[in-house]
């Protein structure tokens, strides 16, 4: 689904940064902590908190553009019995060309892409760039805000207008002063198009790093089935659920570090899940591009590295 949520820092398409588990593997050595009983500071206001984190996520977008990181995504389909009948693995390198982000896939279910497959690959990387650029000029001349694809975003204004955010808390995580925040849209708020009838009928939780008012965590569930084009275009079953999480990386900027989703889920030609997916990033790297990515990448946090982990999932206070 083409909408760029990049008040929460997501990425350009909903389902590549709305798709919950993995990220709990990796940091169940973590344990996140209330804030201590005598700890009396004041809770941020939520609407301010939320404009800052859309104008943080802006900001930080000029040094994403610095990094490419590995992202491998698993996807598990059972059939009316209940039992496996796909396991299949893609695994991509993700990184931002010309200003638009792309994702280039390289392996198939752990075999690299062959010759053919692999100038096919760049063939569709080259057409997306441009169609994503022609899409973001159009916009630009209507006046109108996109994400890197040219695609409409949803500000936290509309966030507002659509649904509210309620039950502020500070908790730990790793450490870090914490503010989870409990949104549930509205089912009564006008919508301006079909996309917005998704962020009117979402519900979950979303957590932000106080310091560097960043989305560590976002958690959600689709409260009703929503279809655009019969289905065809967008078709997302009833209470599909999914899980986002943010790494701070090189201790400068948060990047993805995990997706998850269970349920069933088709947008466009990019996302058709039916059962479980969970999407991993690792091995966060500085690089330059112009058409292709240039030698002398360095590899900076390791994700698996003990200092600065995937945040595990708060427990509500």
């Amino acid at each position: 689904m083409v909408i760029a949520l990049r008040s929460f820092g997501l990425t350009a398409t909903l389902l590549a940064a709305l798709l919950g588990t993995s990220a709990q593997a990796q940091a169940a050595a973590t344990q996140d902590t209330p804030t201590p009983q005598e700890d009396v500071r004041p809770l941020p206001d939520i609407p301010t908190l939320m404009h800052e984190v859309e104008t943080h996520q802006r900001a930080s977008e000029t040094i994403q553009k610095d990094y490419l990181y590995h992202e491998v995504a698993t996807e598990q389909e059972s059939d009316g019995h209940g039992d496996l009948k796909k396991n299949e693995t893609t695994e991509y390198d993700v990184f931002w060309l010309n200003g638009v982000q792309v994702h280039k896939l390289i392996r198939k279910n752990g075999k690299d892409l062959t010759a053919d497959e692999q100038r096919k690959e760049d063939e569709r990387i080259d057409k997306e760039v441009a169609k994503a650029k022609d899409r973001r000029t159009k916009a630009e001349e209507k006046g109108e805000e996109t994400d890197s694809h040219g695609h409409e975003e949803i500000t936290v204004s509309r966030f507002l207008s659509l649904g509210s955010f309620t039950n502020p808390r500070r908790v730990q995580i790793n450490g870090r002063d914490t503010i989870a925040v409990d949104y549930t849209g509205d089912p009564k708020a006008k919508t301006r198009n079909r996309f917005e009838e998704v962020i009117r009928d979402l519900t979950g939780t979303i957590w932000v790093d106080e310091q560097d008012r960043s989305i560590t965590r976002i958690e959600g569930r689709f409260v009703n089935a929503f279809k655009i084009g019969g289905g065809l275009v967008v078709n997302i079953k009833k209470d599909t659920t999914f899980a986002f999480e943010q790494r701070k990386v090189n201790s400068e900027v948060w990047l993805p570090a995990s997706v998850d989703a269970k349920g069933a889920l088709r947008a466009l030609l990019f996302y058709n899940i039916n059962g479980n997916i969970s999407v991993v990033d690792s091995d966060y790297r500085k690089f330059k591009a112009t058409s292709t990515i240039l030698p002398g990448m360095s590899t900076v946090d390791d994700p698996s590295a003990p200092t600065d982990p995937p945040a595990s999932p708060p427990q509500p206070q």
